[in-house]
């Protein structure tokens, strides 16, 4: 451990879970690290992940963004391809970048949206981009017509929640500099859509644990009752 993060974990108690803002506010001040340090959310959830019914998993546009800026490769052609690019895609094409991405091993790009069309000829490289998080998915918003909402809403900082094998969701929620009251509103937007999305067949508790850190910093628990 390095001196910043120790002296990180004296400045509040490991073990107590704080109210939301206040939690965030430590983790706003406890990333000190050169750059400008991602907050992030990490949310256990009482259910199986094992099972079909029991899935947790969506889209959200933040109300302030993530911060990043991420590169998006749109697979279409004509006037989607058209609509792509217009919309601030970084990279717009058909076969020739499934091909590129075959023969070169280029992953220039963050997302990949497609149009249904083109799923046969994506799915030619499914093994490459499904390690990788990179396949496109109905269920993400990245399989759709309506490409160039798709550009901008990923532009506008949208990101996917979804459960891992142990049931715990991790989610980016901001940068250090965006400040405690605009990391909360994208921390409530993101909670509020995750206990929406609680399935049918969870049973008892919910959601298990909230944990904040920052890229760098320390986790700080946090007291939510919801769910």
């Amino acid at each position: 451990m390095g001196k910043k993060y120790v002296d990180s974990l004296k400045s509040y108690e490991r073990a107590k879970a704080y109210e939301a803002a206040e939690a965030m506010e430590l983790v706003v001040a406890n990333a000190k690290a050169k750059f400008d340090e991602t907050v992030e959310l990490h949310i256990r959830l009482g259910i199986d992940p094992r099972q079909a019914d029991q899935q947790v998993r969506g889209v959200l546009v933040l109300p302030n963004g993530t911060g990043k800026t991420k590169k998006v490769l749109v697979v279409a052609k004509g006037e989607r391809a058209d609509a792509a690019q217009a919309a601030g895609a970084d990279f717009v094409g058909a076969e020739e970048m499934i091909q590129k991405i075959q023969t070169e091993n280029w992953f220039g790009f963050d997302v990949m949206i497609t149009t249904p069309d083109m799923m046969g000829v994506v799915g030619r490289i499914g093994r490459l981009l499904g390690p990788k998080g990179l396949m496109p998915n109905p269920k993400s918003g990245t399989v759709t017509m309506d490409v160039a909402k798709a550009v901008a809403e990923v532009k506008a900082g949208k990101v996917e929640y979804r459960l891992d094998k142990t049931a715990i969701i991790h989610c980016p929620i901001g940068k250090k500099s965006f400040g405690t009251q605009k990391l909360m509103e994208n921390f409530n937007a993101l909670m509020e859509a995750i206990v929406k999305a609680k399935p049918a067949a969870a049973k008892g508790q919910y959601i298990k644990s909230v944990t904040l850190t920052s890229t760098m910093g320390p986790g700080v628990k946090v007291a939510y009752s919801r769910g």
